[in-house]
């Protein structure tokens, strides 16, 4: 694992924090010089016919990586942003007594959308906290009938839990309902193939595991629905052809770039597309084995000490390790060895990607010892 090592940005500590912001690759900033700053300086014209050829390639790397057409992919700047979007672009959506499902361990953010997003009369229920996000029968039970729309976070942040997706979404199929993934902690280390899995929408994010930096956030719709989508939050570049310049015509782009918007960002495109095609080169598989081999010394090591499950299909790419009272030493033991880690309510969580090897997990076993 050496070489994967030296092709990113790292220091002497162990870099354990991929769930949070991951690191850089050694080649990115003269990528980005390339791809954003060169035609902007010396271009004798407008750069923006090479600014918009960045954009080409992000949708064109989200595709390698998530096996999927390149024109079912929209840039966004969050979740947030491409979840609104979505919501309010689907008319069904919009009627009264609509019934939306998510788990009350998502990302908070989540939630704040579809509470402001959809009508006061649409009910946002709730899969309690206290239940096993990773159990298929409890989806099962909660998909009801009624349900409209249900929305998964494929991974949850702060508990190490793998939401069961296939069966979540052949769940909400056989109830007729539309499902969103949320794959901001999944992306680039757990494999998804959306040809094979078949939802309906996916936003993302690449600031985590795809080690893209943040405001390269990404929706995914199903080439099913791209028709159907009608967003209300648009700009020149939603229109079919955005230099047409003709205010009294509007025309949805047919693809998935409908949910673009107005004059586009590309800084944070030409960041991430490159770190997007690094790891799907690499292959999503590979960087799963790797970091589940890593994650299992910390299972054999700590045993129920790691309250995240151990299995690979209930787990996430994070441990989570809960030392009970001996949490705060444990903490100051990790920063003093230059560990780099963080705690949440369930405990400390630890990340290891494809520049991570036995070594630093070896790091923080011995902090630990010496707490």
């Amino acid at each position: 694992m050496g070489s994967f090592k030296q092709d990113f940005v790292l220091t002497t500590d162990s870099y354990l924090l991929s769930h949070s912001v991951g690191r850089p690759l050694v080649t990115t900033q003269q990528h980005f010089n390339e791809q954003f700053f060169i035609p902007w300086q010396h271009s004798a014209s407008e750069p923006w016919p090479e600014w918009l050829k960045v954009i080409d390639g992000f949708n064109a790397s989200l595709a390698r990586l998530f096996n999927a057409e390149a024109n079912e992919f929209c840039p966004q700047v969050n979740l947030s942003s491409a979840l609104t979007k979505l919501v309010m672009s689907l008319p069904q959506l919009q009627q009264s007594n609509t019934v939306v499902l998510m788990s009350e361990i998502d990302f908070p953010s989540m939630g704040f959308v579809l509470q402001k997003a959809l009508p006061d009369s649409c009910e946002l229920r709730f899969i309690p906290k206290d239940l096993d996000m990773t159990d298929a029968a409890v989806w099962q039970t909660y998909i009801s009938d009624d349900v409209d729309l249900v929305f998964v976070s494929h991974v949850y942040s702060n508990t190490g839990q793998q939401a069961p997706l296939a069966d979540i979404v052949a769940a909400a199929k056989s109830k007729q309902a539309l499902t969103v993934i949320d794959v901001a902690q999944s992306a680039g280390i757990i494999p998804i193939d959306l040809q094979q899995l078949q939802p309906d929408f996916l936003i993302g994010s690449c600031v985590k595991w795809l080690c893209g930096g943040p405001g390269a956030a990404y929706l995914w719709v199903n080439s099913i629905h791209i028709d159907s989508c009608q967003p209300i939050d648009v700009g020149w570049f939603s229109h079919e052809n955005p230099f047409e310049f003709d205010i009294h015509d509007f025309r949805y782009h047919p693809s998935a770039l409908r949910f673009w918007g107005g004059t586009p960002a590309i800084a944070p495109y030409a960041i991430a597309a490159h770190s997007i095609d690094y790891f799907a080169n690499i292959g999503s598989q590979h960087l799963r084995e790797h970091n589940q081999n890593l994650v299992n010394l910390l299972h054999q090591h700590f045993g129920d000490i790691v309250v995240s499950p151990s299995l690979a299909s209930k787990c996430s790419g994070t441990a989570i390790l809960n030392f009970g009272a001996q949490q705060q030493s444990v903490l100051s033991a990790l920063k003093l060895a230059n560990v780099s880690i963080d705690v949440r309510s369930q405990g400390i969580r630890v990340s290891p990607h494809i520049y991570n090897d036995a070594e630093d997990i070896n790091r923080l076993i011995t902090a630990v010892e010496h707490s």
